[in-house]
């Protein structure tokens, strides 16, 4: 199994250029709305840890970006719940998908948290500022607070860039996008 690991600064488009190899992909952000929505387990451990900000079940965003914006801590906290349930839903899309010859993973922090080892494909999604800030300001949540807190917990861009096989310049334009995924797709089968 190939695992190909997407990375890039937040609202790059690594979630769009992620779905076009055709290939089973693990969405960690979706991945923490469904928990955030169906974990009774987090639910609890959030509502001890952050009982001013956490009340009811399902948790709503809101009460997660309140939380973030509301201590210093608070986010580590809220990773510290999270993320090993997202890790064991990872290795169970893993399993579930062992006879696939190619996944997708669209983790914000695949190199932050070791998730990646030394086999990933790494391919960078390289975007101009400017068009990410506008594709940010589409999002029905956008909020420049939140999204400066978690560019804190990521690594600089330069060094993601470095550390990847390949880049892939994002100009959302769909076709190019498309037309870099099957030249970098088939050169991965290539090898």
């Amino acid at each position: 199994m190939i695992k190909i690991g997407i990375l890039g600064d937040i609202g790059s488009g690594k979630s769009f250029v992620a779905k076009q190899f055709n290939c089973p992909v693990f969405n960690a952000d979706k991945e923490v709305t469904k928990i955030y929505k169906k974990n009774r387990i987090c639910f609890k451990k959030l509502k001890k840890q952050l009982p001013k900000y956490i009340s009811f079940f399902p948790i709503k965003k809101n009460e997660i970006e309140k939380a973030i914006l509301g201590g210093k801590k608070n986010l580590k906290k809220i990773i510290k719940i999270v993320h090993p349930i997202v890790r064991a839903k990872m290795n169970k899309f893993f399993i579930k998908n062992r006879n696939k010859k190619i996944v997708v993973l669209d983790i914000p922090l695949l190199i932050e948290n070791r998730i990646n080892s030394k086999n990933y494909i790494l391919i960078f999604v390289d975007s101009k500022n400017k068009d990410i800030l506008r594709q940010l300001k589409k999002r029905p949540n956008y909020n420049p607070k939140i999204i400066e807190k978690f560019k804190k917990l990521q690594l600089p861009l330069e060094i993601k860039k470095k550390k990847s096989d390949f880049i892939i310049k994002n100009n959302f334009k769909n076709i190019s996008i498309k037309k870099s995924v099957k030249i970098i797709k088939s050169n991965i089968l290539k090898k």
